[in-house]
């Protein structure tokens, strides 16, 4: 990126154009052009930007915006390459995990999830008070292991 922005700054000398003349016939603000020709990338957010400013301010140099971007790109591509692999996981892990936390109001809260083991429980549950009141009303209706089938009084 040094030698975009020198090949910049010599441009814009030899021309006998200052930086504040260059900054306002661009309508890009003065930082940025210093950035530029100092090499400081790390100042924009948005490389697609950095490239137009770079691109624009090699045609109002009257040098080839396409050779510039290719030369920024090539020295993209080898500082990105030079990031690890474990990095950029980490990392992608890291913003992954902050997505997730999302702050949420107690009324959109979506509802808790019961284990399957909950639900088990619960069924194993109702069948055996099936199980016991099927089994009470058998006992009910037999007396003295007969089958009742009208009603009786004791006197």
């Amino acid at each position: 990126m040094d030698t975009v922005g020198l090949e910049l700054r010599s441009a814009r000398e030899d021309a006998g154009v200052s930086i504040e003349e260059a900054s306002k016939d661009l309508d890009i603000k003065i930082e940025y052009l210093l950035n530029i020709e100092e090499g400081k990338i790390g100042c924009f957010k948005d490389i697609f930007e950095l490239k137009n400013y770079i691109s624009s301010y090699a045609k109002y140099l009257g040098l080839d915006g396409d050779k510039l971007i290719d030369e920024f790109n090539e020295y993209l591509f080898e500082y990105t390459s030079k990031i690890p692999l474990k990095e950029i996981e980490v990392k992608a892990k890291k913003e992954k995990k902050e997505e997730t936390k999302k702050v949420v109001s107690p009324y959109t809260r979506k509802p808790r999830k019961y284990s399957n083991i909950f639900y088990i429980a619960i069924y194993i549950l109702i069948i055996l008070l099936v199980i016991l009141v099927v089994f009470w009303s058998v006992k009910q209706i037999t007396i003295d292991n007969n089958i009742t089938s009208q009603i009786g009084f004791v006197r």
